[in-house]
């Protein structure tokens, strides 16, 4: 049976995600820092290296690709310069942009860091955050419904930054769709559109996000609490599987009834960048695979820790996380 969970991983390759987000650019200038400015107290990054990478939901993308299937991205990007470096990543990637609008009166998000020594010393956000215009937003959901009707989905994932790209009136047409077509539906939330999120198969905040969504005072480790506030959210929202992420204390997935809560493994963490991301990734896979609660928790646990360890915003490597099921399931 065990040997079969591979198996069954293999076969990811057959599936096809829809990634609705907001995608971004990670920006990354590395350097090595020898002294202090004399201008103010601050250290000067004598820069030897720049890198752009697709970021955000391109970064599920990015993940869902990595594990073998096919991501399909639908976005909005503003007309400019950064818009032609997501065009040309994606490219690279050899990744499908039928999704994407251009809007003139956007700006296409950016995140710049600065490292040195494999620490984060400064981000500069570009970005614009406002929800989209009305005739964007309704051009957005005319594509992706086209999309959803033209392309065989195995499984949606709302990717939410809060950049405005996912707004209430498209949430509910494309939960409304989805589940007339009997699509699974992920959403990775943030707290603007957090209440907005009903009817899904699967919502995974991470703590923040699960106790300012629901205006709790509860603590990361008190279990038994986290399991009684999802059962109720489950109940009133609709929502079958409530999977908060809770970092050092591990993962928990809960429906009305039942729940399971997988402790965090040890890890030599360096970069917690990105890793919600991989964590909706597998977890939709698994998910679209038909694996059992517990299975996709401990996977998203496991895919989550992994990329925990590089730096900068990395996708998941299959035969790494391969190798890591074989170690926790002893296969």
């Amino acid at each position: 049976m065990k040997v079969e969970i591979l198996n069954r991983i293999d076969q990811f390759k057959n599936l096809t995600v829809l990634i609705i987000g907001d995608i971004m650019i990670d920006a990354y200038l590395w350097g090595n820092v020898e002294r202090i400015s004399p201008e103010a107290p601050v250290p000067i990054v004598s820069c030897n290296k720049k890198e752009d990478r697709l970021g955000g939901a391109a970064n599920v993308a990015l993940n869902i690709a990595s594990l073998g299937a096919k991501p399909l991205l639908c976005s909005v990007v503003g007309n400019d310069d950064k818009a032609n470096t997501v065009f040309n990543l994606l490219d690279e990637q050899k990744m499908s942009k039928i999704g994407i609008i251009i809007d003139s009166n956007r700006k296409t998000t950016v995140k710049s860091r600065i490292i040195s020594s494999g620490q984060h010393l400064l981000r500069v956000d570009e970005e614009i955050t406002d929800n989209l215009s009305n005739e964007t937003e309704k051009l957005f959901i005319e594509k992706i419904h086209f999309i959803i009707e033209n392309q065989n989905i195995n499984a949606i994932i709302f990717e939410d930054y809060d950049k405005g790209v996912i707004t209430k009136n498209l949430i509910k047409s494309i939960v409304d769709f989805a589940n007339e077509k009997k699509i699974p539906i992920l959403v990775d939330p943030k707290k603007r559109n957090f209440e907005y999120y009903k009817n899904v198969t699967l919502i995974k905040p991470n703590f923040k996000e699960l106790i300012e969504g629901l205006k709790l005072n509860i603590e990361k480790t008190d279990i038994l609490g986290i399991s009684k506030v999802c059962k109720e959210f489950a109940k009133i929202s609709g929502n079958k599987f409530i999977m908060p992420t809770l970092s050092e204390a591990g993962i928990f997935i809960s429906d009305t009834e039942k729940w399971v809560h997988i402790s965090a493994q040890k890890r030599d963490i360096v970069d917690v960048s990105g890793a919600g991301d991989t964590v909706i990734a597998v977890a939709s896979l698994a998910l679209a695979s038909n694996f059992l609660p517990d299975e996709i928790a401990a996977f998203a646990n496991i895919a989550g820790g992994l990329v925990c360890e590089k730096v900068g915003v990395v996708p998941i490597n299959i035969e790494e996380f391969k190798i890591e099921l074989i170690n926790y399931f002893e296969i």
